[in-house]
């Protein structure tokens, strides 16, 4: 689902394994585990996507780094 932030380009979702692939502008990507699907719809209802990410999810969950 693209994001139209500067900062966030694509946001993706998996359900079954609470898994939360985060695209930045700048290309990378990382998926972000254990993200309650609560969190994840705050996220794309987010008037700021990049503050929700900060405030939300970076720090909060364990994440790595995809591969590009």
């Amino acid at each position: 689902m693209p994001a139209g932030t500067a900062v966030i380009s694509d946001i993706r979702y998996e359900d079954e394994r609470q898994k939360l692939f985060v695209r930045f502008a700048d290309g990378g990507e990382y998926v972000y585990v254990g993200v309650p699907g609560e969190v994840r719809r705050g996220f794309v209802e987010a008037e700021s996507r990049g503050r929700f990410f900060v405030a939300e999810i970076r720090d909060r969950f364990p994440y790595n780094r995809l591969a590009s």
